[in-house]
Order: C-alpha cells, then sequence, then structure tokens
C-alpha cells in the first residue's frame, strides 16, 4: 500500500493490521521518522500482547533505515536501535551482510512479536554469498565474523565491518581479534560474548551510535557483572561523539567510529 507520509498512521494501521490477523510488513523511509511514530511502536505494539493476557499477537514487521554517513545531516542521521532494543515486547535486528538480513527477515516474518528491522544505508550497496537453498537465522544468536585469541571485539551492522578492518590492523601487529556481530539487540546473545571474553581477557564493543546511552553501555555492564574475574583491564567501549551528525562530510566522519579509534582504545585499556 503506498500511504501518505503519516508515520504514525503508517505504523498505526499495522499494528491493526496485525491485531486483525494479518502479518503486515510496515516501511519507514528512516528510524529518524520513527519518532513520529514512537507511541504505536512502544505504546501499543509492544504492549498489546502484554496487556490482553496473550489474547491478541502483533506479528508485525518495522523495516528501517538506519545510521549515518551519508551527509544527510542532524535530523536524517542517527541511530535509535539501542532505544528501541530497551522496550520489553519489541524484538530488533541490526543485519550486517546480506546473508544476515536475508535469514534474519525470514525468521521475522513468522515471529508473532513486534520486530523494528533495522538496516543500516551505507550496507544496501553491499554484496555477500546467499545460498539457493531456504535458511533462516534464530534471533539472539550471534555470528563469529572471525576467530582470535587475543582480543574480542564485539559489534553489529555497519560497525561489523569497522571492526573487521581493526582486527586486520591487529594482525599486522601479531595480534589476533576475535569479531562477534551481535545480529540482533533484542535479544541479544551475552552467551557467546561472554564465552570469548573469557577466552581472550580484553574486549572491546563498537556501536556507530552516541557513546551516551549507547547499548554498548548494557553489554559492557553484562560482561562487567558476569566476567569480571576474567578480564585484564576495563571494558573498552568505542560510539559516536556526543553531538548532533554535522553535514559537513569530513566532520561526519570524524564523528563516527573507525578502526583507528578502536586499536586506540585497545591501546589505552589494555596496551595492545
Amino acid at each position: 500500500m503506498d500511504t501518505p507520509i503519516s508515520e504514525s498512521v503508517i505504523v498505526g494501521a499495522g499494528v491493526g493490521s496485525a491485531l486483525a490477523g494479518l502479518r503486515p510488513i510496515v516501511e519507514l523511509m528512516t528510524i529518524n521518522f520513527s519518532l513520529v511514530a514512537i507511541d504505536q511502536i512502544v505504546n501499543h505494539a509492544a504492549k498489546l500482547r502484554y496487556m490482553s493476557d496473550g489474547q491478541f499477537s502483533v506479528p508485525l514487521v518495522i523495516r528501517t533505515v538506519t545510521g549515518g554517513g551519508g551527509q544527510l545531516a542532524a535530523t536524517h542521521s542517527q541511530s535509535f536501535e539501542n532505544w528501541y532494543a530497551s522496550v520489553p515486547g519489541l524484538k530488533v535486528a541490526v543485519p550486517a551482510t546480506p546473508y544476515d538480513a536475508l535469514g534474519l527477515f525470514r525468521a521475522a516474518m513468522k515471529d508473532d512479536n513486534p520486530i523494528l528491522f533495522a538496516e543500516h544505508s551505507l550496507l544496501y550497496g553491499m554484496r555477500g554469498e546467499v545460498p539457493d537453498e531456504w535458511y533462516e537465522i534464530p534471533f539472539g544468536q550471534a555470528d563469529i565474523k572471525r576467530k582470535g585469541n587475543d582480543v574480542t571485539i564485539v559489534a553489529y551492522s555497519r560497525m561489523t565491518h569497522v571492526a573487521l578492518q581493526a582486527a586486520a590492523m591487529l594482525e599486522e601487529k601479531g595480534r589476533q581479534a576475535e569479531v562477534i556481530d551481535l545480529r540482533t539487540l533484542r535479544p541479544w546473545d551475552k552467551e557467546t560474548v561472554l564465552e570469548s571474553v573469557r577466552k581472550t581477557n580484553r574486549v572491546v564493543v563498537v556501536e556507530e551510535t552516541w557513546k551516551t546511552g549507547g547499548f554498548s553501555g548494557e553489554i559492557a555492564s553484562t560482561i562487567q557483572e558476569e566476567a569480571f574475574d576474567d578480564l585484564d583491564g576495563p571494558v573498552a567501549r568505542v560510539g559516536g561523539l556526543d553531538v548532533p551528525a554535522p553535514y559537513n562530510g569530513t566532520l561526519e566522519a570524524a564523528a563516527i567510529p573507525n578502526s583507528e579509534r578502536i586499536i586506540k582504545a585497545l591501546s589505552d585499556n589494555y596496551g595492545i
């Protein structure tokens, strides 16, 4: 359905359709515009199954574009998937590869819960192998994109590729980094992260959104609570600078995490 540009109505119609027995897929042009529909997402979609004591379910998929780097300025370059991951009743997918995007989307379409499916704008041009055979990827199952024994780098969405770049730089120094792509933020696969940290004893968590209030804080606190004795130093966090996204390309790039900042965080916290 081609709708008017009214995100509250678009999502509200999706919620109503889901309550009526359909399995709608709603598309919002960017996650920035989801703010206009946040009441429908947070207060309706996420809560109706609980508030109806299971009499209703809301099998709704909300596709949207997240992230910066495209010089779209402050109000069109934000990453709010971490916000939505804090809401009970919602699930949040943040794929980094074509393989993961398809597998997670197939799983999302079968799920009886509302799902925010956040696709990074700079990943649409990425190519990758996708098998002809049918497959799905369960929510809450991280993927180890690169194995290593010296340090763990936890990331998601586009930052997974930045983490892999940092891992390649570390290899030149004789260090082997393990790169974990979370793939979903709610639920998130803490078991895979903790197992890796207990092996490497060093960890940095990377995400594009602002460091203040970022999901990396949730991951870091979980590591601190459940794997403290395995750490050789404090959990490192790398996030976006706490500024509105600049329109100027050079300034915008400076505000977004890169591989050099990951290396510096590891050097500051662990001396590597």
